[in-house]
Parts: C-alpha cells; structure tokens; sequence
C-alpha cells in the first residue's frame, strides 16, 4: 500500500488574489470552471496578460489559465479586472473553483449534455462558505460518458453511465453512488461538504480525497444511499485531439493544440475574434472553437502558430517552466523543447515525453510518460 503524504502545512496553491512568487516575476493562477471564456473574457485576460504579465497566458492540466511575470503588487488590478469579467466571482472561494468537464459536451457524442452542470455546481460551491475551505489542489470533473475527463483522478467525479444514470467517483473510482442527471449536482456537493468533514476529523491537512486513510469509503458511507456494483472508470486520453469536428447539429468545432501550453497575448485575442459562443480549454492544453459554420478558421489559426495538425509532434511534448520562470531549474527547458521539435530531434522516438529542469518533474502529466530531465551536464532520459 502506497503510505499517505505527510501534509505539515497548508496548502498554498496561487489564485488570481494569492500569487506565487516564482523567479520571472508573481504568478497568478485564474480558475475557469470547465474550461469556459467568453470572447470578451478572453480579450480581458489578453489585455491583463499584455499590461499586467510577460504577455502570455499559460495553459493548465486543470483547464485553468496562469498568468507569469506580474509585478508583486498586479493582484488587486488584476483581481479588480477578473471579477468585473465575470472571472472572479467570490474572492474567498477563487482558488477552490476547479472543475473538468467533458470536452464538446452537448455539442458532439457524450451521453448527456454536463454542460449546466458546471455554472451550478461552481455556484453551490461559491455560494456556501463553508467550502471556501477547500484546498487548492481539490478537482471535480464532470464526464458526459465519453470517458475523458473520468479517468484524470478528480477528487469528486460524475460519470453518465446512461441518459438516466450518473456515477459518483471519488478519487477517480466508483463508489457505487447513483443518482439521475437532475440530482448529479447535488450529489457532488453533498461529497464535497462530505471531504471537508472526514479532512476535519483526520486534522484538516489532507489536500485531496486520495490522501485521507479509507477517503472514499468513509466520504461514501457519510452520504448513505443504495450502492450499485462499481463500474471500471475509463482511462482518459493521453493526448488531445486535434483539428476539426463535426458537431451533431452539422456546425464545426476546431481543437488547437497550444504548445507547451504557452498561448500569447495576439494568438487569444484571434480565438477571440475566431468564435461564434466561447471557447473551451482542456486538460490537456489546448483549445476547442466550437459552432463554426466550417472550417475556415483553421488556415488563420495555425498560422498563428497554433497546432491543428493531429500527427504534431506537439501533442505529444509536454514541459515545466524551466529557465527563467523557476530558479530550480537547471535549463531553459522549453527553448530546449522549441529547438528539438523544429529540428526534428526529440528523443525517445518522438514518443510522448515531459521535459522538467530538475528532478521534481514539475507538471508531469499522467500515464506513460518519457521524463527529459535536465541536469548539470545536459538531459537525462528516464
């Protein structure tokens, strides 16, 4: 059995309003609850990112969205400028508002449209204070039945196993739960209230469900009910799609891989410019235009330098800050990265990999991964 991590402090991951002090600068971390922006959300953030940080926006695993090299005191004009988009809409929960939420959903496949259920379950969680206590690093995800956010080990999960059924999971398992789509909501609250009581009473210093002794068990027997047999959780893709998709209503979504998840300040102002709705930002740092009339965006947006290409080598690349950004890191890993794939030379084959400039492989994404870790005489591949 894998030993519980000692947690003997409080958990200190940055929001927009708590930056992290990193060597290039405070780094704020803006919580975008299923991935969602507006145009006119975008737009702010490119303006915050161009004005207020080095002018670029970094992508998260989480769907999340970080702004670098903020002069120490950005917070307040930066938070003062989030909440008037609609982006900070509770300063005490900021940084408890992380939720996945299946990519396209309601738009293409899946078995429901989860789409509500992201806006209701951000505005229970915001609108208790009790849950203003979650931890930074806790994570729901709200999977359709295409299985994509599912398997990335949420700490409060909703799975449809049909047009009537919905799954609980609880560090990314089933837990027998069930409940029906108009109750999914609900119930994931409920959990969530559930983990802040059995945190309570092991201490209060466990960071997500995985790391409480029996979590899941005991947070599923606070809740009561019948329990169904456990389902497998289907694993989640390694890699994002990439190019376009036709919509089940016959419109058009384009899914752009973001390298290294490094989107600039011009290249956010043309999605912008690109959608019809609103744009979605996935785990796995790219970026999803949906309800276009066709495809003819797409020649604009890799232009860019955006990646529409499913055979990219830049689906496969991932990195951490590295050099300047980190003063831990023994490399500029992503010049390092920009240089390998533009010359064709990525190790390993070009398998999927995730360069790190140092031995705490910062970022490193889930499932098989080659790690390029950085050292004092070059890379070391693990």
């Amino acid at each position: 059995m894998t030993p519980l991590p000692l947690r003997d402090r409080a958990d200190a991951c940055p929001g927009a309003l708590q930056t992290h002090a990193a060597a290039d600068g405070a780094l704020a971390r803006v919580r975008v609850p299923g991935g969602v922006l507006t145009a006119v959300q975008l737009r702010v953030l490119a303006t915050a990112a161009r004005e207020l940080g080095d002018g670029a926006l970094e992508l998260t695993s989480r769907g999340n969205v970080q702004l670098r090299g903020l002069d120490q005191g950005a917070a307040p004009e930066l938070g003062n400028r989030l909440a008037a988009a609609g982006l900070l809409p509770s300063a005490t929960h900021e940084t408890a508002r992380n939720v996945l939420a299946s990519v396209l959903s309601g738009r293409s496949g899946g078995l429901l449209d989860v789409r509500s259920w992201v806006p209701a379950f951000d505005a229970g969680q915001c609108g208790d204070p009790e849950l203003a206590r979650l931890p930074g690093r806790f994570l729901a995800a709200f999977d359709d039945g295409r299985g994509d956010v599912a398997g990335l080990g949420a700490d409060i999960g909703l799975l449809a196993l049909d047009r009537s059924t919905v799954a609980l999971l609880l560090a990314g398992v089933d837990s027998g739960l069930r409940t029906d789509p108009d109750g999914a909501v609900a119930l994931a609250l409920a959990a969530t209230r559930a983990f802040l009581d059995v945190r309570e009473a092991d201490g209060g210093t466990a960071w997500r469900v995985g790391e409480l002794a029996d979590g899941s068990a005991r947070i599923a027997a606070a809740l009561g009910g019948a329990h169904a047999e456990p389902r497998p959780v289907p694993p989640s893709p390694a890699v994002s799609p990439a190019g376009a998709v036709r919509q089940d209503d016959g419109r058009t979504a384009l899914v752009a891989v973001v390298p290294l998840g490094r989107l600039t300040a011009e290249q956010t102002e043309l999605l912008a410019s690109t959608t019809a709705t609103e744009v979605q930002l996935t785990p796995w740092r790219s970026v999803v235009v949906p309800d276009l009339p066709d495809a003819s965006a797409m020649a604009g947006l890799a232009a860019a330098g955006l990646v529409l290409d499913p055979g990219s080598p830049w689906l496969r690349v991932t990195a951490c800050a590295g050099r300047p950004g980190c003063a831990k890191s023994l490399a500029d890993v992503r010049g390092d990265v920009v240089a390998a794939v533009t010359a064709g030379e990525l190790p390993a084959d070009g398998a999927r990999q995730h360069w790190v400039g140092c031995e705490r492989r910062c970022g490193r994404p889930q499932g098989d991964v080659v790690d390029v870790v950085a050292t004092p005489t070059g890379y070391w591949i693990a």
